[in-house]
């Protein structure tokens, strides 16, 4: 077995499990915030306890900009979520194609070089989203 199918092997189980984990029972009080394979929805933080959303007062600016901007980055991290999606699903492509090359090296190199920029992309996605968390933080 090549590095690169250990590889592909290994962040498929990784994902497997992850994915695996994330089933959980949650109480039908904070259904309304719940997120659906890491997904979260666009109102996340902005419900009250009978998952209404609570918009902000129109007189209170920094209010307003603290929903606005909340929705923002909600949509950032979903759209984040759903780009390592598609990484994991272009890791699976490369993997299958390097398996189906048969041999042959033009083959073998677009399934190498799908599975480097599927890489690269799962990288830019998970720095992203932090960073994306990190500024959901500061704004909360």
């Amino acid at each position: 077995m090549t590095m690169w199918q250990k590889l592909s092997l290994g962040l498929l189980s990784i994902f497997a499990m992850g994915t695996m984990t994330m089933a959980t029972t949650v109480p039908v009080a904070a259904a309304c915030n719940d997120s659906m394979f890491g997904i979260n929805a666009w109102y996340r933080g902005l419900v009250d306890g009978s998952c209404n959303v609570k918009p902000p007062s129109k007189d209170d600016d920094k209010a307003v900009q603290k929903f606005v901007w909340t929705i923002v980055l909600n949509l950032l991290q979903a759209g984040l979520a759903l780009a390592a999606y598609v990484t994991i699903f272009f890791l699976i492509k490369g993997g299958f194609v390097y398996i189906l090359a048969a041999g042959s090296q033009d083959k073998m190199a677009e399934a190498k070089n799908t599975i480097k920029n599927a890489l690269i992309g799962l990288v830019i996605a998970v720095f992203s989203a932090s960073i994306v968390n990190a500024i959901a933080g500061i704004i909360k």
